[in-house]
């Protein structure tokens, strides 16, 4: 199916219908409460018993502005609530984790999305429909098909040589694209790819989405969609990678790295990015590996790509090392541990991987300050403290560029700045 940009039915509102959004995270729970806001019933299934209370008591578990409201609003009004267990619904959302193994062959995981596959088969009716949100790799969608098929021999899915009409459950590849921080906005205004294993499915699914947005829907079928998600973020990743590896050959050259990227910024068709301690997050540090795992020996800039960003947290733990060992006695403060600033997201972040890794080096020579510390559930091996304490330490690392960190002055002692606090 080729690329349309979805117009049929683009000023009329859908028909509120029951939605199922599988997995209440920091995709799924945002896009559940936008979903019931926009008139739809709602329940959100997760497998954690405590997330489910939350919810339910319109306490928000993630950080995320306005969200909070917006939850306390489709509680209230009885558009949204949340089980552990799977209900029949009209439509099935999954936006659940898929990461990748942290072994050398960084392959994909999909046990997460299976699960919930399996979780939703029982419950499928003719004429429901399954969107899978999940970041995957290509060819994902057609093993949840796979596998629903095989649960349900009684029901007609997508398949090659069946005609349409005979599918009776339509079944949609649509990754999100948001941002932690800016997720409500996102939601609302991002375009949206819709892939569909049938024609008609992207179309039925651009209804339920354009209650969410208005930005464009953007109709393909399910492996493109997948593909696209995965490209995105793996673009990102290399112009990362550049800052990086950049910042590696300034130091190298003994130049600041902060003003050459500045200065080279002046030029009107140069952006380069700022560097950091690495790259963290559920989707720029994992898709790229799911390009790599499927085409390892085409994926040539794309691997390296993640293994500069990769290296990077080395090179920020082997200047701390220096600074202590220069320094006998001296405490070393990091501050910020989430996987990019102001939020409280810690999934893959480099910054908890140098701070703890230093922690466990150096025992009681490591303190820590992060604005979102409550957020923080594996401590083991960290010692908290304030942002005052923390900014008085003889050696302080910059991991995160929190508001809190850039409204405080340079410290005095020494200081190591990984992501361009104060330079």
């Amino acid at each position: 199916m080729s690329l349309t940009v979805y117009a049929e039915f683009q000023h009329t509102a859908p028909a509120p219908r029951k939605i199922v959004v599988v997995g209440l995270g920091y995709i799924g729970l945002p896009t559940a409460a936008a979903l019931a806001q926009a008139g739809h019933d709602v329940v959100g299934v997760d497998v954690n018993p405590s997330v489910v209370e939350a919810v339910n008591a319109a306490n928000c578990h993630i950080v995320e502005p306005g969200l909070d409201e917006l939850l306390n609003t489709a509680i209230a009004g009885g558009r949204l609530k949340a089980s552990t267990a799977m209900p029949e619904a009209d439509a099935y959302l999954i936006a659940v984790p898929t990461p990748v193994s942290h072994d050398g062959d960084r392959t994909p995981d999909l046990s997460y999305v299976f699960a919930a596959t399996e979780a939703i088969a029982p419950m499928l009716r003719p004429g429901a429909m399954v969107v899978l949100e999940s970041t995957s790799p290509v060819g994902a969608t057609r093993q949840v098909i796979e596998r629903m098929a095989k649960a349900r021999p009684d029901l007609h899915f997508p398949a090659a040589g069946r005609p349409e009409s005979e599918v009776d459950i339509d079944v949609v590849y649509s990754p999100e694209r948001v941002i932690p921080g800016r997720t409500l906005q996102e939601l609302s205004t991002n375009a949206r790819v819709l892939g569909g294993a049938t024609a008609g499915a992207a179309l039925r699914a651009a209804r339920i989405y354009r209650s969410l947005t208005n930005g464009e829907l953007l109709l393909t079928d399910d492996r493109s969609a997948e593909m696209v998600k995965l490209v995105e973020n793996s673009f990102r990743d290399v112009n990362i990678a550049f800052a990086n590896e950049l910042s590696l050959v300034c130091d190298k050259i003994g130049v600041d790295v902060w003003e050459i990227i500045a200065l080279a910024n002046h030029h009107p068709r140069v952006d380069i990015l700022k560097p950091g301690p690495g790259v963290g997050g559920h989707c720029i540090a994992v898709d790229p590996w799911f390009i790599v795992a499927q085409a390892p020996d085409e994926a040539r800039l794309i691997r390296t790509a993640r293994e500069v960003n990769d290296f990077k947290p080395h090179f920020v733990m082997d200047k701390v090392r220096a600074a202590l060992a220069a320094n006998p006695g001296a405490r070393v403060a990091c501050l910020g541990l989430t996987f990019k600033p102001d939020v409280d997201d810690y999934r893959e972040s480099p910054s908890f991987h140098i701070a703890r890794t230093l922690s466990q080096e150096f025992p009681g020579r490591v303190v820590c300050a992060d604005p979102y510390e409550a957020m923080l559930t594996e401590r083991s091996d960290l010692v908290m403290v304030d942002i005052a304490m923390a900014l008085a330490a003889p050696i302080v690392v910059g991991l995160v560029a929190h508001r809190e960190f850039r409204a405080a002055p340079r410290p005095s002692g020494i200081v190591i700045d990984a992501c361009g606090i104060w330079s």
